[in-house]
């Protein structure tokens, strides 16, 4: 009896330790999950197509079937920030998702960098894809190249989804321009050029560290992937000459507005911990009908940080407007 007390004992001390083992292994996949939500390519059923507009050849990915969609991302990020939004979307929409001139994977010329001219692009790229109406969805940059858009082709655009940045010399511009946190708008230039040279992951750290609830949810697969993207050859000089075109863009905007505003369905989406429930009341400016949706946990880089909330309330506001 005493020999087999023993052995069950052995044997629960055995288990124990194997119990403590598959915990530990499971605390380890919840610790490293948050690094699963890495910057994945697109589906094989999406095709590239490179399409010369207006002086720039822009970068496309098109996959899916149905009524179109519309991506445009900003700086810090390139097309492929929408890659969760566009499988969701492809199995009842044409998704579109291109990279701006001087972005991503699209060419770099010397100069359309003002948002109309990238708007431009935008329209010549629906008309080289034979499409009529979209659905517009934007993201920083985005959101001004979307409006300069909208404002020349209100015809074209079904739906507007903007999210979490305001267009140059509407509204509140001039309390964004004292901002702190929007210093880079006038950092730019030769020498500036060279200090980022070959420090571009420290540059772009700034952002995704300052402008987010949460860093750690910018993990290093998706920082290095646009590291990378942000380094090639004038990458850098073209991000910074969309800031410097925002005076342009200003001026061009209240030339829209002077038409008239927006009639289409506007869906502004906000980071609590970023532009909130204000950026409905920028866009209210330049448009009529504007719902505001803030998610929470998130700073700006909505898609990055909290993707799944981000993409929800996208398809719900797509599914409420057919």
């Amino acid at each position: 009896m005493a020999k087999l007390a023993t052995a069950r004992a052995v044997a629960l001390r055995k288990g124990d330790n194997m119990h403590r083992l598959i915990l530990a292994a499971l605390a380890a996949l919840l610790l490293v999950s948050p690094a699963a939500a890495v910057v994945k390519p697109f589906p094989a059923t999406f095709q590239v197509r490179e399409i010369a507009t207006n002086g720039a050849v822009i970068h496309v990915r098109v996959g899916g079937h149905g009524p179109a969609v519309l991506l445009l991302h900003g700086f810090g990020d390139s097309g492929d920030m929408w890659e969760p939004l566009a499988v969701k979307l492809a199995p009842d929409h044409t998704v579109i998702v291109p990279d701006l001139r001087g972005m991503g994977l699209s060419s770099h010329p010397e100069g359309g960098y003002d948002k109309k001219t990238e708007a431009d692009d935008m329209n010549a790229v629906l008309d080289a894809l034979h499409v009529g109406r979209v659905d517009l969805i934007t993201h920083d940059i985005g959101n001004m190249v979307g409006y300069a858009l909208a404002a020349q082709h209100p015809d074209r655009i079904k739906t507007w989804v903007a999210m979490d940045a305001p267009l140059p010399g509407i509204g509140n511009w001039q309390a964004q321009l004292s901002n702190p946190k929007t210093w880079h708008f006038n950092f730019h230039g030769p020498d500036e050029e060279r200090l980022v040279a070959g420090r571009e992951r420290i540059y772009l750290d700034r952002f995704w560290d300052e402008l987010s609830a949460d860093p750690s949810r910018i993990d290093e697969q998706t920082r290095r992937h646009y590291a990378a993207l942000y380094a090639r050859p004038h990458a850098i000089h073209d991000a910074m000459e969309q800031f410097i075109a925002f005076p342009h863009d200003g001026e061009d905007n209240k030339a829209f507005l002077a038409k008239g505003k927006l009639t289409m369905p506007v869906l502004a989406i906000g980071g609590s911990a970023s532009y909130g429930a204000s950026l409905a009341v920028e866009l209210g400016f330049v448009a009529d009908n504007v719902q505001s949706l803030v998610i929470e946990n998130s700073g700006h880089w909505l898609m990055e940080e909290q993707p799944d909330a981000t993409v929800d309330a996208i398809m719900t506001f797509l599914m409420a407007h057919p």
